[in-house]
């Protein structure tokens, strides 16, 4: 029985990315000059292509001038969940209109030219799905892709990759229902396949290489058709958030409740009794 494995490399020489370009061409050009340098980098049936989201934001025209970032957070805010003042500002993690959680909504200065500032796409899945049908089109093979971005997560120091956009991949293994390597049965265990492709992906890729596509080998069980649920899929449902509210939001609903308690249980001014 083989051993199980797979392998990921970083995609060189893909241009810095503006408004309007085709990113299909440009990525499809930086593919096929890397099989120039190494023939088995050429792309096969079942290679998934993780890409940042960054490029496709920025050949999606949503660069916004830096001057406008807080305005153009609040845009794309649906709530704000926490919010931290500190002497170099104010930090809010916020609920994204994609149903993201994340810091100033996932807009940042990194790795974009001065002077501007860069929004997520505006529906990362849409963007996965044209790329993904573009590109099998181009190759003529069978390809998954990711769109990822970079979060970070509760009770956990630093960020990691996770997949905002996906098409022609499975998102998700749902192990519920089945049993363990010691025969236990298993009753919540869902893997996030994207989220774990996304971050190994970015271990080729990184923040600072001038890296923003890799290639995955190895998973082709995961690829499907491009119809298949997207990453949208992963932002769970608000009835089963266990850790929804910030605290100034949980401060805000207890108080509320408790008045309206009270409100309740209080006789009215007519029935109270005087005291002496």
């Amino acid at each position: 029985m083989p051993m199980p494995r797979y392998t990921v490399w970083g995609v060189m020489g893909v241009p810095e990315i503006g408004p309007g370009d085709d990113l299909v061409a440009l990525i499809a050009a930086a593919v096929e000059q890397s099989v120039a340098v190494d023939p088995d980098n050429r792309l096969q049936d079942g290679d998934i292509l993780v890409i940042t989201s960054k490029i496709v934001s920025k050949a999606e025209g949503m660069q916004v001038p830096v001057g406008d970032r807080e305005k153009a957070i609040a845009q794309d805010t649906v709530r704000i969940v926490a919010e931290r003042v500190h002497p170099g500002g104010v930090t809010q993690i916020v609920e994204t209109r994609h149903g993201l959680i994340m810091a100033a909504a996932g807009i940042d200065t990194s790795n974009v030219p001065d002077g501007l500032a860069l929004r997520l796409p505006e529906d990362p899945d849409r963007s996965a799905r044209q790329l993904c049908l573009r590109l099998r089109a181009h190759f003529g093979v069978t390809l998954g892709i990711i769109v990822t971005d970079t979060l970070g997560r509760p009770w956990r120091v630093g960020q990691t990759d996770v997949a905002i956009g996906a098409a022609g991949i499975v998102v998700t293994d749902d192990l519920r229902g089945g049993v363990d390597a010691n025969g236990r049965p298993l009753n919540v265990t869902i893997t996030v396949l994207a989220d774990e492709l996304a971050g190994a992906a970015d271990l080729v890729k990184g923040k600072a290489s001038g890296i923003p596509v890799a290639v995955v080998r190895g998973l082709a069980r995961l690829v499907t058709d491009t119809d298949a649920p997207g990453a949208r899929t992963l932002v769970r449902p608000v009835d089963e958030d266990m850790f929804r509210f910030g605290s100034a939001e949980a401060y805000r609903l207890g108080y509320e409740a408790a008045l309206a308690e009270t409100r309740e249980t209080s006789p009215p001014p007519s029935k109270r009794v005087k005291q002496d």
